[in-house]
């Protein structure tokens, strides 16, 4: 997998200026923001800084290179392959995934059909968040995801704030099942077939349907396809043992994951949240976990470069025997 593989979609000046970039800057880099005469900026491990048209980082704006509109227009050009017609849909979502699992947010002036959004128009605001593999990121909660009695993993829910691992977390995990990587010596039994459901494009950052990431040798992606509709059809026709979807929350999302597990499919999902508090504000979320139909929930958090994550059971008790001082981790954008 390409590291640099979003640089891909930048016009060229835009393009030149990021490449002189640091080589230690280009590989922690996380997001790049690209707002219409205005600074230049990127995200860095949590930090930002601007940029200038020499490619130095500097936290004066008067100095920082400023996009042309000519920039922010090669750019949605080259997003949506030329054509602003067919990524419609995307552009109504706010949000367009390019190969690589990397994730471009828009803002703009947005249209309204019969008081809804239609789609987005004269965009001049670009958030490129970047994603990258971590392969062993997952290890050291591998063994607390297990269950024994059944020879799989537990019903798993992940959580963090935007931007703390959630994605970059299921992708390693997705890895660790569908290899049979159990990280536990006592955990005998094979890899898993896995289903994962990427409706925005993002966990396996398919590229004409096959994944840019390590994702198992067991393991099965229906790429762009709503999460409700994919569970669906991956019980129906590609008996899975463990299906895996990202930032669930719609009431469809939930009648379907109800379906897997009454199935006999094991479920791992990611939300939003600070907190396990946070979950308890959401209806659907908390409907799932007052049935303590999640078995393990991970909690997660980022400083700077190291992880801190925390493992609960079904009634949110801390599994004991936890060491949750941090993970360290790579760069790339974590969801």
């Amino acid at each position: 997998m390409n590291t640099l593989s979003w640089s891909a979609v930048l016009p060229p000046e835009l393009k030149s200026v990021l490449m002189r970039l640091p080589a230690r800057i280009l590989a922690e880099l996380e997001e790049i923001r690209i707002r219409e005469r205005r600074p230049l900026e990127i995200g860095v491990m949590g930090d930002f800084y601007l940029v200038t048209p020499l490619g130095t980082v500097t936290e004066d704006p008067e100095t920082a290179y400023r996009p042309s509109r000519e920039d922010g227009h090669q750019l949605l050009d080259f997003i949506t392959n030329h054509s602003l017609y067919t990524m419609e849909e995307e552009l109504r979502r706010g949000f367009v995934t390019i190969p690589g699992g990397h994730r471009i947010g828009l803002a703009g002036r947005t249209v309204l059909t019969q008081g809804s959004v239609s789609h987005l128009r004269e965009i001049t605001g670009f958030n490129i968040r970047i994603a990258r593999e971590v392969r062993g990121i997952a290890d050291s909660i591998m063994p607390m995801l297990l269950d024994f009695r059944h020879q799989t993993v537990y019903h798993t829910l992940i959580v963090s704030p935007p931007q703390h691992g959630k994605t970059t977390m299921l992708r390693d995990i997705a890895r660790a099942v569908g290899t049979g990587a159990w990280n536990h010596s006592e955990a005998r039994w094979k890899a898993l077939k896995v289903g994962i459901v990427d409706e925005r494009s993002e966990i396996a950052g398919c590229i004409k349907g096959v994944p840019s990431y390590d994702l198992g040798y067991r393991t099965d992606v229906m790429d762009g396809c709503p999460k409700a509709e994919g569970m669906m059809m991956f019980i129906r026709s590609m008996s899975p043992d463990v299906l895996i979807v990202d930032e669930f929350g719609r009431e469809e999302d939930l009648h379907a994951m109800r379906e897997a597990m009454h199935a006999g499919v094991r479920l791992i999902a990611s939300a939003h949240g600070a907190d396990i508090d946070d979950l308890t504000k959401r209806p659907s979320i908390q409907r799932l976990m007052d049935e303590g139909a999640f078995g393990r929930i991970v909690m997660l958090k980022r400083s700077k470069r190291e992880w801190q994550r925390k493992v609960y059971d079904e009634k949110r008790r801390a599994l004991q025997g936890q060491d949750s001082r941090g993970v360290k981790k790579g760069g790339g954008t974590d969801r």
